[in-house]
């Protein structure tokens, strides 16, 4: 079994004491986000073949890390893009977050931790150039830090429109719809970039952009996993959507309790909620968003004793 701790929410920056929690209890209850059925998931290491983490600012677990690799198999999504108080209203300073990048890659190795620097969001302040130039800057500094770094232009659904909407009334930020060839030509600036840095580029859920030196991107990898641990995790793929790599795992997260307060996020359909969830969180809890709790205490008990559950089919 996989965790993913978490595509929903950034978990290690905003409730490393609750994972801790959950890890000492060796177990978690985790929901379907779409009928909220709820199911007790072991986190005994027994259990776990690897945790993956993905965050924005790791500096919460950093000092948890020994008693996390004394018990587990870790790999780390560290997402830098250089948004800061452009479209990302609340994650550390890009300074900050490329220190305990190398912080991790130390303690562990370059082959443990990669880079996430998407989602790329084409608009009328952060067009073409910005990227490729800070790209240019993050890929410097990684350099023999990582050799892995993920990419992908926004899908833009309804409730990321509907915040763009707001930004451009309130600052002038406005979406700029580009066609694929133009995409194609900044990813491959980008690649020309990632070779000078040992850094090869993967494409997350964008097929369009796969060439001779970009790859497809399987954020949850089994067959890396395996050979970085040297272990036979037995895991077909399952797609969280379209043109998705990733192989089976079991999310901790929560959807709506993020508060890093992304206008591209997928995962929060409110930022004012997100908040609010944040705010009431209890790290005490079984499961992260509070509110839910009763209910899922008076489902039937449905522990998972084995590698291979159901909850994979609901997520």
């Amino acid at each position: 079994m996989i965790i993913s701790a978490s595509r929903r929410t950034d978990i290690p920056a905003f409730y490393a004491e609750w994972f801790m929690n959950r890890v000492r209890d060796e177990k978690v209850i985790i929901y379907n986000p779409y009928n909220k059925l709820g199911q007790e998931i072991s986190l005994n290491p027994e259990d776990v073949d690897v945790i993956v983490f993905w965050s924005k600012n790791y500096g919460p677990l950093l000092n948890k890390l020994e008693e996390l690799k004394d018990k587990y198999r870790l790999y780390f999504l560290f997402t830098i893009t250089g948004l800061k108080g452009i479209l990302e209203e609340n994650v550390i300073d890009p300074n900050i977050a490329i220190e305990q990048f190398i912080n991790i890659s130390t303690k562990f190795s370059p082959e443990h931790i990669q880079w996430r620097f998407d989602p790329i969001v084409l608009t009328n302040v952060t067009e073409a150039d910005f990227y490729i130039n800070k790209f240019a800057e993050i890929a410097k500094r990684l350099y023999g830090y990582t050799h892995r770094c993920y990419i992908s232009f926004a899908n833009i659904y309804t409730k990321v429109l509907r915040n763009f909407e707001y930004l451009e009334k309130v600052r002038d930020v406005k979406l700029l719809d580009k066609n694929i060839i133009y995409k194609k030509e900044v990813a491959e600036k980008l690649a020309d970039i990632g070779e000078k840095y040992d850094i090869k580029l993967y494409s997350c859920c964008n097929d369009f952009l796969i060439s001779d030196r970009i790859s497809k991107a399987s954020c949850i990898d089994a067959k890396y996993l395996n050979r970085l641990f040297n272990i036979n995790i037995k895991l077909s793929k399952s797609p969280t959507r379209k043109q998705c790599g990733c192989y089976k795992s079991v999310d901790i997260g929560v959807y709506n309790t993020c508060p890093n307060g992304c206008y591209y996020c997928y995962a929060n359909y409110n930022r004012e909620l997100a908040m609010k969830n944040y705010n009431q969180h209890n790290p005490e809890s079984m499961f992260l968003l509070n509110k839910d709790i009763e209910l899922i205490k008076r489902l039937p008990d449905r522990k998972c004793e084995s590698k291979q559950i159901s909850i994979f089919d609901m997520i």
